[in-house]
């Protein structure tokens, strides 16, 4: 998966298992925030990555991801995510722990994380023990 396909799938899963709004990530295989936002209603997401100027959502269990003209499948089972990104012909499994969103990559055998920022305060939804 390309690594803009993950940060969307990582706000996508958040949104979907929690029902909160996603204003940013902090990427930590990469070690930089990312401009991508999504909220959803429902079975229906609508998103935006600012760092491509590209939107991206749709209703499940199909995503769209207009920058890359194509389509990622998204399945939900309580706190855990799985898919298929069409673009790389790659699965993914994804699961949400504390404001912090695991991504799976199958093509690369390696897990991503993804701290996840809250729209409404000016911190992330993580919260490190003794907060």
């Amino acid at each position: 998966m390309y690594p803009h396909t993950r940060a969307m799938v990582a706000a996508a899963t958040f949104a979907f298992v929690t029902g909160k709004k996603v204003a940013g990530l902090y990427d930590h295989s990469a070690g930089r925030d990312l401009q991508i936002a999504a909220e959803c209603r429902g079975n229906q997401l609508q998103g935006f990555d600012g760092d491509r100027r590209a939107n991206f959502g749709g209703t499940l269990p199909e995503l769209y991801d207009a920058g890359d003209k194509t389509f990622v499948s998204l399945e939900i089972d309580g706190t855990k995510v799985q898919g298929y990104d069409r673009g790389s012909s790659t699965s993914y499994a994804a699961q949400v722990t504390d404001g912090l969103v695991q991504v799976y990559d199958h093509g690369l055998s390696a897990w991503f994380a993804y701290e996840i920022q809250d729209a409404d305060a000016a911190r992330s939804y993580h919260r490190i023990p003794g907060d």
